[in-house]
């Protein structure tokens, strides 16, 4: 199999795992599932804090999915990344069952994989440029 379908194919698990995993706990959030009512009170955030997460879910996972808008996708990529992470530090931090880490951790990961393995296309450009300017003649660096 050629590396860049590979690449491919990893690129659309990771993002399938994460659109799917926020579509579902999006509308999770916004009509209170009574399990995740009870994780967020376990970690000590107040209910209505679901419905806020729950409304940006959504549209992120909506927004990674799609072509195009890559100013957007970056939006979500990073809305998403803080998120799960911050979930997964949450649950760290309050001493919840090893399956809570498991999960928010891969999706963690997932998260990553996804942003580091997506196409040109959807992107804004080069993460670090190459270097491909020359110093003018004549200029101490040419000197070297």
């Amino acid at each position: 199999m050629a590396m860049s379908t590979t690449k491919t194919i990893i690129f659309w698990t990771a993002t399938g795992i994460i659109a799917a995993t926020w579509l579902g706990g999006g509308v999770a959030d916004l009509i209170r599932w009574p399990d995740t009512v009870a994780d967020m009170l376990q970690l000590g955030y107040p209910p209505y804090v679901m419905t806020i997460l729950g409304m940006w879910k959504i549209p992120a996972a909506i927004v990674i999915l799609m072509p195009g808008y890559p100013l957007l996708k970056e939006w979500a990529y990073a809305g998403t990344f803080f998120e799960i992470s911050g979930a997964f530090a949450s649950h760290l931090a309050a001493g919840s069952a090893f399956h809570h880490l498991f999960w928010t951790g891969l999706f963690t990961v997932c998260t990553v994989v996804s942003w580091a393995l997506r196409p040109r296309s959807r992107t804004l450009g080069a993460l670090i440029p190459s270097r491909t300017w020359a110093p003018a003649a004549g200029t101490a660096a040419s000197s070297r």
